[in-house]
């Protein structure tokens, strides 16, 4: 008996010392799963009033310790994000908690995007956080890998041109210095 006792007691410290670091949805997820009687997550209108009472108006300090958001090494941050204006794309109402389905939700702001006649994959699926984070980054502009290193993440066939285009990298240029990322009038987004 004691020593079930012992290993359960191991079992929750190590667990705890594992969510110590995450962000609370995670740790509710966690908890939830493996905790009987774990309270249930706030909805989602009254979290973020918490989050915005703390706050001073056009900061977000509060997200920095509760969601891993923004960190003072974060290069690019969302402004709807940065002023803590969630409700510009989270709806708290809904089971999605989205103002529009995900592959419509960045047009919403960015209409202008996908309106050329050659248009990226991704882009035309509103997949835009295969290579977006929508709240904060390390890199500019929102990226989720370095703007040199971002198309290789997908792109690996093998290139038109394949000794200018090694070149051209080989020279730190990065695909996006003749490629618009999102869409052009010109096949390959040639700028």
């Amino acid at each position: 008996m004691a020593r079930a006792l012992g290993t359960k007691f191991v079992m929750i410290t190590c667990v705890i010392g594992v969510l110590h670091g995450c962000d609370p949805i995670t740790v509710h997820k966690i908890s939830t799963t493996i905790l009987d009687g774990a309270p249930s997550m706030p909805p989602a209108d009254q979290y973020c009033q918490e989050l915005t009472k703390k706050d001073a108006p056009g900061e977000h300090s509060a997200v920095q310790s509760t969601a891993g958001g923004i960190k003072k090494d974060m290069v690019s941050i969302h402004p709807p994000y940065k002023e803590a204006r969630c409700y510009d794309c989270h709806d708290g109402s809904t089971d999605k908690g989205l103002i529009e389905p995900p592959d419509r939700l960045c047009f919403v702001c960015h209409p202008d995007i996908k309106k050329k006649y050659f248009v990226h994959g991704p882009v035309a699926t509103g997949a835009c956080l295969q290579c977006h984070d929508p709240h904060s980054s390390r890199e500019q502009a929102l990226l989720k890998v370095e703007k040199k290193k971002l198309c290789f993440v997908c792109h690996k066939e093998k290139r038109i041109a394949e000794a200018m285009h090694q070149k051209v990298v080989d020279n730190g240029m990065a695909c996006t210095d003749c490629h618009d990322p999102h869409d052009g009038d010109v096949k390959y987004f040639l700028r």
